[in-house]
């Protein structure tokens, strides 16, 4: 069951992804489920957050800043994120 609940994590957007994590988060903080549905939905909700992190990294790897130079011609360069 967790296998298969990893798999169709792995092939949601991150849009889809985002959007089931703040329901989860919506409901825990209502507080109307069971410790045992709140333990599982947490879990869920763990897993949904690494899948949207991971994609955040891969999209900011790609992102790239285009840079002018002194001759008038156009180049690329990767960005550096300061994680601080």
């Amino acid at each position: 069951m967790i296998e298969k609940d990893n798999e169709e994590i792995e092939n949601l957007s991150f849009e889809a992804a985002l959007l089931k994590l703040e329901a989860i988060v919506d409901d825990l903080e209502r507080g109307d489920v069971s410790l045992a549905d709140s333990i599982a939905t947490f879990e869920h909700g763990s897993a949904l957050k690494k899948h949207c992190e991971k994609a955040l990294r891969n999209a900011e790897m790609k992102v790239e800043e285009i840079v002018q130079k002194s001759d008038g011609s156009v180049t690329t360069k990767r960005l550096i994120f300061d994680d601080s």
